[in-house]
Parts: C-alpha cells; sequence; structure tokens
C-alpha cells in the first residue's frame, strides 16, 4: 500500500468515526443545556482528554518538535510553560469554577465573568466579552481550517489535491458532528485524538531514540553545529536570555482565559474523586505529550540534520516506519489540527445564542439557534480561508490564545478565588488584557526589545489585567463553600 492510500485509508476511518460519534451524541442532546454544556455529567476521564486535546491542537506535535529541532535545548523551557498551564487550570481553577458554575448554573465562561443577567452593568459585560471571544476564535477557526487544508494538500501532492477542496471537506466533517452531539461529540472525539497524540509522542521518541542508541543520542546532541543549540538559554546574553524564559513560561498563563478548554470544568460531575482523576489524567497526558516532542525533535537533528524544522515529525515517521504506520501517524497530525477546532466553533455559537441573548430562549429553541450560528459561522470562516489572498492567517494563532489568556485569564481566577469584580474593572481588565496582547502583537516589529517581545504579549498583559482585577474586587464578595463566590457586586 502507498504513503497516500494508507493516510488516505486512515483519515476515512478516522473522520467514520467522528461521524459515529455525532449520531451516538445526538440522542444524548436533548437540549441547549446538553448541546453546550453537555448537560453537566461529563466524567473526568472524557473531560481531562477533551480539555487537553482542544487546548494542544497540531501546534503540539509539529509546532514543539519544530521548535526543539531548531532551537535545540533552549526549547526544553517550553516543558515547564505548558505543562504549569496545565497544573494552574487543573489544581487552581478547575475545583472553584466547577463549583461557581454548577451553584449559579453558568453554561458559558461569559455567565462567570459577567454575573446574574439582572446585575447592572452585565449586559455591558456580556458585549464586549462577546465580542473579543468572537473575534479572537473565529480567527482561530478559519487558521484551523487552513493549517487542515495546507496539510492535507501537501500530504496527498503526488495525487495533486487542490487544498481548497481539502479545506472544504475537513471543515464539513468537524461541523457535521458538532452540529450533531454539541459539547457531547466535541467532547468525546477530542478524547479519541487525545489518546492518539499521546500514543504517538509515545511510539515516536522513543523509536527514534532506539534509532540512535541512548549514547549516540546524547553524543549527537554534543555535535550539532547549530549556535547555541547545546545552552538552554541558547547562548544570549543574561537579560536576552531571561527574556527568552519567561517568554517560553508565559505560554502557561494562556491556559486559565481558553473559553474552550475551561468550559470542561463547568461541565465536570460535581466530587473531589472526579476531580483527581481528571488532574491525574490531563497533567499526565501534558507530561507524555510535550515531553515526547522535545525529545523527538532533538533526535530528528541528529538522525535528519536537513529536515525543516516543522516537518521534523513528518520526517521521522516516514523515515523510521512502513508506508501504511507513517500513515496512521501523518492521518493523526492531520486530524489533529481538528481537535481544537470543534471547541471553537461550540463556544462560538453559545456566545451568539446565549451570552447575547440572540436565540431564543426556550431550551428546545436554543438547541436549534446554537445549530444554525454555528454553520453559518462555519461556512464565514471557510469563506474567509477561500477568499483571501493573504494567507498568513495561521501566524495569528498565537494572537488568539495570548489575547483570550490575557483578557479572561486573570478575571476568572479572581472573581472565583475572591469574589465578584465590579463593572468597571472587569471591563477595563478585558479590554486591556486583550488590547495589550493584540497592541504587542503587532508592534513587535517595531519594538526593539528582541526577546522580551513575547514577555511584553503574553506576561504583561496578563499582570495587567490581574492587578486590575484584584483592584476590583468587591467588598461584599463572600466565597461560598466548595469556591463558588457570591454574585450580584456591582
Amino acid at each position: 500500500m502507498s504513503r497516500e492510500a494508507a493516510i488516505l485509508a486512515t483519515l476515512i476511518a478516522y473522520k467514520v468515526a467522528l461521524l459515529v460519534i455525532g449520531f451516538w451524541a445526538e440522542r444524548r442532546t436533548k437540549d441547549g443545556d446538553d448541546f453546550v454544556l453537555a448537560g453537566r455529567r461529563m466524567g473526568p476521564v472524557v473531560a481531562a482528554l477533551s480539555a487537553s486535546a482542544s487546548s494542544s491542537s497540531a501546534w503540539t506535535l509539529l509546532g514543539v518538535s519544530g521548535l526543539a529541532f531548531t532551537k535545540g535545548l533552549s526549547a526544553l523551557w517550553v516543558f515547564p510553560g505548558c505543562v504549569g498551564g496545565f497544573c494552574i487550570n487543573w489544581f487552581v481553577l478547575a475545583r472553584p469554577l466547577r463549583a461557581h458554575a454548577h451553584a449559579h448554573s453558568a453554561l458559558t465562561v461569559t455567565d462567570v465573568i459577567a454575573g446574574p443577567r439582572a446585575r447592572p452593568g452585565a449586559p455591558a459585560i456580556r458585549i464586549v466579552a462577546s465580542v473579543l471571544v468572537l473575534v479572537s476564535l473565529l480567527t482561530y477557526v478559519a487558521s484551523q481550517f487552513l493549517g487542515a487544508g495546507n496539510n492535507l494538500s501537501e500530504t496527498f501532492q503526488g495525487w495533486n489535491v487542490d487544498d481548497k477542496a481539502s479545506i472544504v471537506v475537513g471543515a464539513a466533517i468537524v461541523v457535521a458532528y458538532t452540529l450533531l452531539g454539541g459539547f457531547w461529540a466535541v467532547s468525546v472525539t477530542d478524547t479519541l485524538q487525545g489518546f492518539v497524540m499521546a500514543a504517538t509522542a509515545i511510539v515516536l521518541p522513543i523509536a527514534a531514540v532506539l534509532e540512535l542508541g541512548v549514547g549516540g543520542f546524547v553524543d549527537g546532541i554534543a555535535k550539532v553545529d547549530v549556535p547555541g543549540f547545546q545552552s538552554v538559554f541558547g547562548n544570549l546574553e543574561f537579560s536576552l536570555g531571561i527574556g527568552f524564559v519567561l517568554g517560553l513560561l508565559g505560554i502557561g498563563l494562556g491556559y486559565p482565559g481558553q473559553p474552550h478548554v475551561v468550559n470542561r470544568f463547568m461541565a465536570m460531575r460535581l466530587g473531589e474523586r472526579e476531580l483527581r482523576t481528571g488532574r491525574i489524567v490531563a497533567i499526565g497526558w501534558a507530561v507524555v505529550v510535550y515531553a515526547g516532542m522535545l525529545v523527538l525533535g532533538l533526535a530528528a537533528r541528529v538522525l535528519y540534520p536537513e529536515a525543516e524544522g516543522e516537518k521534523a515529525f513528518l520526517t521521522v515517521a516516514n523515515g523510521l516506519f512502513p508506508p501504511v504506520v507513517a500513515g496512521i501517524m501523518v492521518a493523526a497530525v492531520l486530524s489533529a489540527v481538528m481537535s481544537t477546532t470543534d471547541s471553537q466553533l461550540l463556544v462560538a455559537g453559545s456566545t451568539v445564542t446565549h451570552d447575547l441573548g440572540l436565540g431564543n430562549r426556550t431550551q428546545r429553541s436554543l438547541l436549534i439557534s446554537s445549530r444554525i450560528v454555528i454553520l453559518v459561522m462555519s461556512v464565514c470562516a471557510v469563506a474567509f480561508v477561500l477568499l483571501t489572498k493573504d494567507r498568513t492567517i495561521f501566524s495569528l494563532v498565537l494572537f488568539a490564545w495570548s489575547s483570550l489568556g490575557a483578557a479572561f485569564g486573570p478575571l476568572l481566577l479572581v472573581i472565583v478565588l475572591r469574589g465578584p469584580v465590579k463593572i468597571g474593572p472587569t471591563l477595563l481588565a478585558m479590554v486591556a488584557g486583550w488590547g495589550l496582547s493584540v497592541g504587542f502583537y503587532y508592534a513587535r516589529s517595531s519594538l526593539d526589545i528582541g526577546t522580551w517581545s513575547p514577555v511584553c504579549e503574553r506576561v504583561l498583559p496578563f499582570a495587567v489585567a490581574l492587578a486590575i482585577a484584584l483592584c476590583g474586587v468587591s467588598r461584599g464578595g463572600v466565597r461560598r463553600a466548595g469556591g463558588a463566590p457570591a454574585v450580584g457586586a456591582r
């Protein structure tokens, strides 16, 4: 069987499995609560793996291994940065956010931040939060469709597959199972993808190291003739090295502010046992995947020094495995692109129908409205990708991640841990966090701050928004049992 045929067969089998899950989930989706948050009865393993996969799409497999291939040992700082983000979510945010969501019937992150609809000023918060969510997530969705199409067309380049057709086909499958089963379908399919990503992150690095031998792996890294490859600070001066390290560690600050990730905590069943299980599964997954991709990137540099950075994963898979096995691994990467998109579509749909209240408020009508919104926005995202001549949108993924993290992460942490934040500081924290992150992102080329640019994009906006939120905590905010604070502060 040829490489292309093996990949195609694997992709078809995988997509059929996704559609089967969608039909299964459709039977469990009876109303808006089921569609948006799985009826708040999600088990810990599904919650943990789906949250992990939706926060770590193909960038984790291709980008992290590519960074290690290019930068060498200095890329290892990605590990504490990303795993640290998982720890913040599961050790700090998960329990109080879950308790808050259950206590106040919050369906979305915006519900938590804005408080009751009758609260003075809540409509303004909902509008601002929804605009920020839609701008960031729709950009992210379009970039994922583009990334999937480009990868598919490159994988099947021997068959002259058109990239536009690849974008449409990939998007159609994701939209189909998201429309059918909503949060259930998205979470279960992301769980499946989480298993595939973890298995790949174990098999490929082990195969690469065994090919070299442990001694050959260590000696090979020491002999790589790339400046700074053997230095954990990349041979940078002290101040520049500190900026580089803080920039990578700052990736972890984005995790608490991702609506499509933290809503898994809101959907989990209450119970300390469920929380402990979810925590072990999620953090164990992160350790396996990120460590595996870093080792793979380093080994690829020794095995295939002429490979391209983000193609190191594919180069090792094709070089060490027969076409069928390599095809399965490549198919896993292509499918991983979609593991984030479905969750983001669902959040975008709930933002319009629930947060902005543009859908009919009856449960059945809310379900129908959510599906219509997801379909319309998906068509718009695909149309944007197909019609635009500037195909650099994939570079905006980090912009979406950092801006959402700075806009919502600090507020979520303060609200569920300290109590409600007043209206003015809430609006200011969101706008300042999002605006600073986006501003530094676009001004990076004109600012002469070198390796400190990521710190300005990820750490500084988060810190500013956190300070504003802490200063705006209502004196009347009292934490309830289980970590759920009282709401209604003005």
